[in-house]
């Protein structure tokens, strides 16, 4: 997506998902890819107890406003053309998320777009895409999430075939992962519940096998990071990085066998993803293992970009 021509659109985005909440500001000029000025990404779990109790604690609602109020500083002074806040499977589920989104509107003034699962997986694509290397044209997307993962098949030239299933790091963690670290029944319990909701996702995918498998999220960079051992997080060793099944499973084995405290300090393993760590690794390998494959293709880009470029997209279309 570009800019209308001779002109740069200075955008910003914002992604308030239920475990991490993102924040990018880009320049969008014709012909040109996003151009990054400033981002960040804070874990802040939203969405912490709300698969038990269906309601938003006034606690995590406070973490996020106040992260909220200091990006719109930020905003206001890079002097932004125009912005867009999304929020993601955490507020869909919050019987309270009216009272959430009016807090955010008065005290940090941002006007939040409650997406669906298919519509947060259609800009996921449009990020992923964004940054895909050449030759890549048919993809199945993985986009792990706190809450929900979503399935994403894209044919170039066919419609777009969409599943979310509530299963995220965060939900898995509070509903069936209760010991540190996880027991064999639980680690069991989870991998059937994973494989049950997996096969029924790709149900009315045909042929999925052919595409390229393309993951994102926080999960799976976090276990690029891992695999190679980086101290530092670092956008351009983690994009396009090709993830092999047996490293998963040999991460899966270092990260279940040790207690979340023992996880701090593993290079790569960013520092409040200890826990939900334990659930990312447990999702990606049994979809993997459901699915029959053999790696998956890194994307440092998802929905947080895919915000900016649906958000040029309607500007200039208007």
């Amino acid at each position: 997506m570009t800019a209308p021509p001779n002109r740069t659109l200075r955008l910003a985005g914002i992604d308030i998902g239920t475990l991490t909440c993102r924040f990018l500001i880009a320049d969008l000029s014709s012909g040109s890819p996003l151009k990054e000025l400033r981002s960040e990404r804070r874990i802040l779990r939203l969405g912490q107890g709300v698969d038990q109790t269906k309601r938003l604690s006034s606690v995590a609602m406070d973490r996020v406003i106040q992260c909220l109020r200091e990006w719109r500083e930020i905003i206001d002074g890079y002097h932004v053309d125009v912005f867009a806040a999304v929020a993601t499977s955490a507020i869909r589920d919050a019987g309270n998320r009216d009272e959430f989104l009016h807090r955010v509107k008065r005290e940090a003034g941002f006007e939040v777009e409650v997406i669906t699962g298919e519509e947060e997986a259609r800009r996921t694509l449009l990020g992923i895409r964004s940054g895909l290397p050449p030759g890549v044209t048919d993809m199945l997307a993985l986009d792990i999430g706190g809450g929900s993962t979503e399935f994403i098949l894209d044919r170039l030239g066919q419609q777009l075939v969409v599943r979310s299933i509530n299963i995220g790091v965060v939900r898995l963690c509070e509903r069936l992962l209760h010991h540190d670290p996880p027991t064999d029944d639980e680690v069991r319990q989870a991998c059937e519940w994973i494989a049950r909701e997996t096969k029924a996702a790709v149900a009315d995918m045909d042929n999925y096998e052919t595409a390229t498998f393309v993951g994102t999220a926080g999960t799976i960079t976090t276990l690029a990071a891992m695999a190679q051992k980086i101290p530092v997080y670092e956008p351009v060793r983690i994009h396009n990085y090709t993830l092999q099944f047996a490293t998963i499973c040999e991460l899966e084995q270092t990260l279940l066998g040790r207690k979340k405290s023992d996880r701090v300090g593993l290079p790569g393993l960013e520092k409040g993803r200890e826990e939900v760590i334990a659930a990312g690794v447990i999702i990606i390998r049994t979809v993997m293992e459901t699915l029959g494959m053999a790696a998956v293709l890194v994307s440092d880009l998802g929905l947080r970009e895919g915000v900016l470029i649906d958000l040029a997209k309607r500007i200039t279309e208007r």
